[in-house]
């Protein structure tokens, strides 16, 4: 904090907590397409931050996470805010090491961001003790780190076997992930899933961080339900699944069949990261390479390779796709007019009236699992495929803070948190950092005044009481918390509203300000 005072290369942004902090560095880094670099306190700030830094595990996210250790002339004492945190770190970093000399600052850094760049991608750690923050180097290198070279394609005759299994499928699928976009190949995806006139489904609820596609392209299908029977039932009119980019069918609560996959599908896996591929469910073809060269050179091998007969059939296929798409969305529509007037209104109009309010150039950041359902990409909200931000591990307290680091990284795009009321209040430290920035964030918080998610999953596993609508410690009342105080004690313009055309309404003016906004929306209990 000494050397950075008068320092004018680097921006710091404070935030109040660690969780906030470590959600901004996400979000800004998962926008930027870069890495986020956050600073925590020493071992206790440290600890505030593991939920955030799990949620970065999960997305792969290249984040450079450095925190203070004691004076290591007092570490055989047991000092205050020592602690082993290499090793508490070490789980969920792709490497966790504390530096011992000064004159090894540069090449820790150099070395742990070429880390965290290299496919897959992930957190690093940096442990700095102060004594030896405070030796002097002479001549440091200080040459950046760079990035570290693209994946090369899988084999040729792995991507002829490739094309071949999907040019021939009669029925074939496409379940694709965060990954697609963060590689920049979701133009290349979309044009794979044309030639084959397969549906393209996201990743799921559990883990729904960034589209494919973009939610207006018809072959768009949506996410995959969470539940094995359910995912089962979903593929069983396929005969290939052609996976891309994702962590493929991350489980949440265990269900029979055990497995969600049908027998007889095939499945053929793309992913940079060879970990994934075949991780869980054995593959027919797995192909681990660049993702975007892979995609395009499967598009020139897969028209190359198809008949007429197969060309045909696949536009046939498409187009069917489109129409239930339409069909579906139709339906929504229908149900939203049919509940509009419902007070307070439903998760469902409060989804639609934020999917109304957002640019086509919108980045859209989503920590309502149990209100949003998907809703506003399913409604074709999300016009590019990068504006949608979902964390995939479910630490809550992460949407406030990674919508400002979303606004750090873009200040030109449009960007819109939908929150639940119980996440809101992980991270609502968050609102102070867009004040303190004058950043003209738009916060929507779904008030249903409970942790709703842990009572579906009580249902979901049989659980008597739960199942009777019966419940302990799940119900954040008496007292509520008010939204709106809370949100101006921390500097932020707030309204409580209560009707679905005022949520559009307020959303849009708050986007046209100078600084950030709270809109308060109770939903349905």
């Amino acid at each position: 904090m000494e050397a950075l005072t008068g320092e004018e290369r680097i921006r710091y942004i404070l935030a109040l907590h660690e969780i906030p902090a470590m959600a901004m560095a996400d979000g800004y880094s998962q926008a930027a397409r870069a890495p986020g670099v956050v600073n925590l306190h020493a071992s206790c700030g440290v600890g505030n931050g593991m939920g955030m830094l799990y949620n970065a595990w999960c997305s792969g996210t290249p984040l450079l996470v450095t925190a203070g250790q004691q004076d290591r002339r007092l570490l055989g004492e047991e000092p205050v805010l020592a602690g082993d945190t290499v090793g508490v770190t070490s789980p969920w970093t792709k490497w966790s090491h504390e530096v011992r000399r000064a004159d090894d600052v540069a090449l820790a850094v150099r070395r742990a961001i070429r880390i965290a760049l290299t496919p897959p991608t992930g957190p690093v750690f940096l442990s700095l003790p102060v004594d030896m923050q405070s030796e002097m180097v002479e001549n440091p290198d200080l040459a950046p780190a760079g990035r570290p070279p693209a994946r090369p394609l899988p084999a040729g005759g792995e991507l002829a076997r490739a094309a071949v299994a999907l040019a021939n499928a009669t029925a074939p699928v496409i379940l694709a992930g965060c990954r697609v976009t963060e590689h920049g190949a979701s133009e290349k995806l979309a044009q794979v899933a044309r030639q084959i006139g397969a549906p393209i489904y996201s990743e799921t609820h559990a883990s729904n961080g960034r589209l494919p596609v973009a939610s207006g392209n018809l072959l768009y299908a949506g996410a995959p339900p969470l539940w094995s029977p359910e995912i089962r039932k979903l593929l069983e009119p396929y005969d290939l699944a052609f996976i891309a980019g994702m962590d493929f069918l991350r489980q949440y609560i265990h269900h029979e069949p055990a497995s969600p996959l049908p027998e007889g599908l095939k499945l053929v896996q793309l992913d940079v990261n060879e970990r994934e591929v075949g991780k869980n469910y054995p593959v027919e073809i797995g192909l681990v390479g660049d993702i975007a060269g892979t995609l395009e050179e499967l598009g020139t091998r897969i028209a190359a390779e198809r008949n007429w007969e197969q060309a045909r059939s696949a536009n046939e296929r498409r187009d069917r796709i489109g129409e239930q798409r339409r069909r579906e969305q139709a339906r929504l529509r229908e149900e939203i007019a049919a509940s509009k007037d419902v007070r307070p209104m439903t998760a469902l109009n409060l989804s639609a009236a934020v999917a109304r309010a957002l640019p086509p150039d919108a980045a859209f950041v989503e920590e309502a699992p149990t209100t949003n359902q998907n809703l506003t990409a399913r409604l074709g909200a999300i016009k590019t495929p990068t504006g949608h931000f979902g964390h995939r591990g479910w630490a809550l307290g992460w949407g406030a803070g990674a919508a400002v680091g979303v606004k750090l990284a873009w200040p030109e795009r449009p960007v819109v948190a939908l929150l639940g009321d119980g996440a809101t209040l992980y991270g609502v430290q968050a609102l102070w950092t867009a004040a303190n920035q004058r950043l003209p964030v738009v916060f929507v918080v779904a008030n249903n005044a409970q942790y709703k998610i842990l009572k579906n999953v009580g249902g979901v596993m049989g659980l008597p009481h739960a199942g009777a609508g019966r419940h302990v410690g799940l119900d954040i009342t008496e007292p509520e918390i008010d939204y709106v105080r809370l949100a101006a004690s921390l500097g932020v313009d707030a309204a409580r509203v209560d009707d679905p055309d005022e949520v559009t309404g307020r959303i849009e003016a708050g986007l046209a300000g100078d600084g950030p906004l709270l809109v308060e929306a109770p939903i349905e209990r």
